[in-house]
């Protein structure tokens, strides 16, 4: 039986994102895996999305500025460099149990890596540190390699671990994925994807829903992207279950932090 703790779409929080790990026992005072992280009991993954502060408000709480301006060369490098100097400790975290540690590849990390698209808010606020084209810096090489290895998905036996949903076409960020507003709606306008790709549970982000943590059991997933709700995702799964057993996931639930 092993321990699954998930943890919703960071975007720059770290700070919340280790209380998080903290409490669930998965991170020391160091930010540094526990015994049980490293003998591979407690198992975590990070759904995606480590970068990009979410608001204007966030990137001034993140740089120590009293307001944030996106136009500001001197902002951007801020904001990078706050972000640069946690994906460097959540590096070593993660490379100090690589077996029990797995980070998903979120879109906006992807935006970050390949420079083709500019990402932004619904407020208007667009996301421009890490692109040297707009005022921004590049994201140190050793951090690109890294983040370039994060796989799209995680699937233990029918449990999938994915940003966005279990359609593989929702896992490449194109054109396509910008253009398709099924990627905000699917779990509640095709709930039964998850069913029809084959598997017993899924786990996804990528979509703020009001209220923290959606699990619906009915069809058989979660959304999760509620660590500003302070919340993140425990499941239990057995060991000695066959791939695609039903036995596998032995329990689910939403912990508060």
């Amino acid at each position: 039986m092993r321990k699954f703790m998930a943890f919703g779409d960071v975007h720059a929080d770290f700070d919340t994102l280790w209380s998080a790990l903290r409490a669930a026992s998965c991170a020391d005072a160091q930010c540094l895996p526990t015994a049980p992280v490293l003998a591979g009991l407690f198992q975590v993954v990070l759904i995606g999305d480590l970068v990009h502060p979410k608001s204007e408000r966030d990137y001034a709480r993140l740089t120590g500025l009293p307001r944030f301006h996106s136009a500001d060369p001197d902002h951007l490098f801020l904001a990078a460099r706050a972000q640069v100097i946690q994906l460097e400790r959540l590096r070593t975290y993660q490379q100090a149990a690589p077996h029990a540690v797995h980070i998903i590849l979120g879109n906006h990390d992807d935006a970050v890596l390949s420079g083709g698209y500019v990402l932004g808010t619904g407020g208007g606020l667009s996301h421009l540190e890490f692109d040297p084209q707009h005022g921004g810096v590049l994201l140190p090489a050793h951090l690109r390699a890294w983040m370039e290895g994060f796989p799209r998905e995680v699937r233990v036996g029918a449990v999938q671990f994915a940003h966005v949903s279990p359609l593989p076409a929702h896992a490449h960020y194109d054109d396509l994925f910008y253009g398709d507003p099924s990627t905000k709606r699917w779990f509640r306008e095709t709930p039964q994807y998850v069913e029809m790709a084959g598997l017993h549970f899924g786990v996804y982000g990528h979509t703020q829903v009001e209220g923290g943590i959606l699990l619906d059991a009915d069809h058989r997933f979660a959304m999760i992207d509620a660590l500003h709700d302070r919340e993140y995702l425990e499941l239990m799964l057995a060991d000695d279950a066959a791939p695609t057993s039903d036995a596998a996931l032995q329990g689910v639930r939403a912990v508060p932090f």
